[in-house]
């Protein structure tokens, strides 16, 4: 396990936050729980492991970035073949615009 290195400087009061549905949440808690772990331990463990490069996660992160790239790339070829068919239907390029903010909005996975 990464010991996490101390803190020299600066308040602990920043947090990091990110939503997740509680299906997934909830298996989290069991395996935390079955590691004897507590999130914070889990987070601050993964996080000195990604910023003092240790290769056990760097080699993870770079298998989640080759699928970021192709979600990307299918995303972006999406997006110009809706953009083509939206310029067929009249609409003006600010509203092609929005339409496309929208869905992003609604589906930031893409």
């Amino acid at each position: 396990m990464v010991d996490q290195e101390p803190v020299d400087y600066g308040k602990m009061n920043k947090k990091v936050v990110f939503t997740e549905n509680d299906h997934r949440h909830a298996k989290l808690v069991i395996r935390l729980r079955h590691d004897d772990l507590r999130q914070s331990q889990f987070f601050r463990a993964i996080i000195s492991g990604y910023l003092e490069q240790d290769e056990r996660i760097l080699s993870f992160i770079e298998d989640i970035k080759a699928q970021s790239i192709k979600k990307k790339t299918k995303s972006k070829k999406l997006k110009q073949k809706g953009t083509e068919l939206l310029s067929d239907t009249g609409f003006s390029e600010d509203q092609i615009d929005n339409i496309f903010d929208l869905i992003a909005e609604e589906h930031p996975e893409l």
